[in-house]
């Protein structure tokens, strides 16, 4: 009975979640021109895109400091967007809840200026810790893009 529970709850709570496959996020960023956007391969992208959400474009995560990462790269509110809850510099100047939706194109255009400033993917921690200096080529395994 209680297996049964477990994997009902998992069930529902995956439903919830608005999750893109590897090699479809990969089609779309690549379609979005960021391979090799200031020097970061499609693989880093989705690396970042995994240890960030697990590829949850709905992913919404509170941190200590009352701050909010929103979408699949967890951008923050207190610099990059809006969430009008808190101060924010909101420097993509989108609306944070934009970030978090199914449609994708405002991540991508915040992302873009996240990955263009002075401190590229190392602006994300994640992406530091656990991709930076890795080998990242099996991330586009199986994946084709044309």
């Amino acid at each position: 009975m209680w297996v049964l529970l477990s994997l009902v709850t998992c069930l529902l709570a995956t439903s919830k979640a608005s999750l893109i496959g590897r090699c479809e996020l990969a089609k779309v960023l690549h379609q979005a021109e960021l391979d090799g956007l200031e020097g970061y391969s499609l693989s880093d992208w989705l690396c970042l895109a995994f240890v960030e959400s697990n590829f949850n474009i709905s992913k919404v995560n509170e941190n200590v400091d009352g701050s909010f990462d929103y979408g699949i790269f967890q951008i923050n509110s207190h610099y990059w967007c809006n969430d009008y809850k808190s101060h924010s510099e909101n420097l993509c100047h989108v609306d944070c809840q934009g970030l978090a939706k199914p449609s994708i194109s405002a991540f991508l255009n915040c992302a873009k200026m996240i990955v263009s400033g002075s401190e590229g993917m190392k602006s994300w921690v994640a992406w530091r810790l656990y991709c930076s200096d890795r080998p990242l080529s099996y991330w586009m395994t199986g994946c084709h893009l044309e």
